[in-house]
């Protein structure tokens, strides 16, 4: 059974999972999302796949497809799944997760539906072993954030260079000294590029990744988002209300 937060709310959160040739992968995150007591709505938006991601997509009814004809990048399907997103919480999942269980995404909304952050993101369980370090993954793909985060500025975000929203997100959340809860997800994983498309294709995919989150800010604000979004993290838990003597 899946644990609600504490007040009962109706579902405000759309979820958006960006997709490029996540045909074996992606099922396994719908499974979960799709359904979801907090989840509205899942968009999926598959950024040009050559692959049969649209095709598995169309196995969940519930969820709402959005095709790209040709690869764009994550920064413009982020985009186009925010504008076609209906509510004014996003929760942004990558297609590619491994050991998703239905209560983590009630661990990373729940913050957040409770106004204890404003935004949370995943530590997952082979984030780089800095970051479970740190206790925070500055790129993070998963988050729960107000939609006008990132809708006021769609223009910005098809400007990035392709795989540049995440640190893009942070620059806007630490201007906004907005507080930042972590959901740490012990049993999830990432499937890595070289897994994906094999060991020398995926090197070169996550060398790109690194040169675009160059492009996207200062080579020196990206080695210091950590330390701004680690200032910004809230408790894990509400801290208990302090007792009269």
């Amino acid at each position: 059974m899946i644990a609600n937060p504490s007040h009962a709310v109706a579902p405000r959160i759309s979820c958006i999972i960006c997709a490029f040739n996540e045909g074996p992968r992606i099922g396994a995150v719908l499974e979960v999302a799709a359904g979801h007591p907090l989840v509205a709505e899942v968009i999926v938006v598959d950024d040009g796949s050559s692959d049969d991601t649209a095709q598995v997509v169309a196995r969940f009814a519930d969820v709402r497809l959005i095709s790209h004809e040709k690869n764009q990048g994550k920064s413009k399907a982020v985009a186009t799944g925010v504008a076609a997103a209906r509510h004014g919480l996003l929760m942004l999942l990558d297609a590619d997760l491994k050991g998703l269980r239905a209560e983590d995404l009630v661990s990373l909304a729940t913050p957040v539906l409770e106004g204890r952050a404003a935004v949370s993101m995943s530590l997952r369980r082979n984030s780089l072993a800095i970051f479970r370090w740190a206790g925070i993954d500055f790129v993070s793909g998963e988050r729960v954030v107000d939609k006008a985060l990132l809708a006021d500025v769609l223009e910005d975000i098809h400007a990035l260079p392709r795989f540049g929203i995440e640190v893009f997100m942070n620059k806007r959340i630490i201007a906004a000294r907005l507080p930042v809860a972590i959901a740490n997800w012990r049993t999830v994983t990432q499937a890595r590029k070289a897994e994906k498309l094999g060991w020398w294709r995926g090197v070169r995919a996550e060398w790109r990744m690194v040169f675009d989150l160059i492009d996207a800010v200062y080579p020196l604000e990206l080695l210091t988002q950590t330390l701004h979004l680690a200032l910004l993290r809230t408790p894990a838990e509400p801290r208990p209300a302090l007792q009269e003597p």
